[in-house]
């Protein structure tokens, strides 16, 4: 039996729809609001988390313990507008937990196992072999960094979001931030000699 209304048809009817009316029938307990706000937004969580965490399957747990924390507190959500930015600040605290505990895991000599998303397994199949050897360096310098460092400078230079948004996903002050990702650029430069511009 043909379907009565077809998934592309709800899927175009969503994009008709900002985020703050999604979010305000999810709030409201319609199922519909909260399939369509995580189908606009899952995928770019997880595209930034995986790339965090240089791991796709802990990048996929994140963004579901993502969307289950987000669910449960949508209704403390000041300017539904914002939802991806919310979201995003929901993913990035659920990444720092995950370096927290894998630093813990590295101390009892338990690793999380191999890297699957990390700068170099990311880079189009065309790229250079040079290239390639950079961005294999470039994973090994971020895997030495500070979690902290890491996270703010990978959100600036690999994300290339602006210092604010840098700072609030970080949960610091911007002179944080930028003190950071100056931090961050100083170790890239000092192992790859590669100079980043201004924070």
């Amino acid at each position: 039996m043909k379907p009565l209304v077809s998934h592309s048809v709800l899927l175009r009817s969503s994009d008709a729809l900002s985020d703050a009316e999604l979010v305000g029938r999810a709030v409201g307990g319609d199922r519909w609001g909260r399939e369509m706000l995580y189908r606009r937004h899952a995928e770019y969580l997880l595209t930034m988390t995986a790339r965090l965490l240089a791991n796709r399957a802990e990048a996929e747990e994140v963004v579901q313990d993502t969307f289950l924390t987000a669910f449960t507190q949508l209704a403390t959500l000041r300017e539904p507008a914002a939802v991806r930015a919310w979201l995003s600040r929901i993913a990035v605290n659920l990444v720092q937990r995950r370096f927290r505990r894998a630093r813990f895991l590295r101390l009892l000599g338990l690793d999380r196992g191999a890297d699957d998303a990390t700068l170099e397994a990311l880079v189009t199949p065309e790229a250079a072999p040079d290239q390639r050897a950079e961005l294999a360096l470039l994973d090994r310098v971020l895997r030495r960094m500070k979690p902290a460092s890491r996270l703010a400078w990978m959100l600036r230079r690999v994300e290339g979001l602006e210092l604010a948004e840098v700072a609030s996903l970080c949960a610091c002050s911007l002179a944080t931030a930028k003190r950071r990702i100056a931090d961050a650029d100083s170790l890239v430069h000092l192992h790859t000699g590669v100079t980043e511009g201004e924070s």
